[in-house]
């Protein structure tokens, strides 16, 4: 069986997957990409799921921006976040499922 190597001949792939398993793979970062799903969350909306504090929240939803996993968008005086690489949702679903039986 030849062994797969389409990802490896590819640096930047490599690279970028890292990235973005390192960015969320803190639990708190994590639990907040699962509230987040498949839709827009203002930061509100986030601190009542997670139930943490607003700058915790906060300062783990800026490391998931610089890191390019989150989007945010300004809607009067609310910022809304979503997830930007439908790769990021694939992911988070088949954790879901390995380790959450979902």
């Amino acid at each position: 069986m030849p062994i797969r190597t389409s990802i490896i001949d590819r640096q930047e792939h490599i690279e970028q997957a890292a990235r973005a398993l390192k960015s969320i793979s803190h639990p708190l970062r994590l639990k907040i990409l699962c509230v987040i799903g498949d839709q827009d969350a203002c930061v509100q909306e986030i601190v009542e799921a997670v139930g943490t504090s607003q700058s915790n929240i906060s300062q783990h939803l800026a490391i998931l921006r610089e890191k390019g996993v989150l989007i945010a968008r300004k809607e009067a005086n609310r910022v809304y976040y979503r997830v930007g690489d439908a790769r990021t949702l694939q992911l988070i679903s088949m954790m879901r499922e390995v380790f959450c039986g979902d």
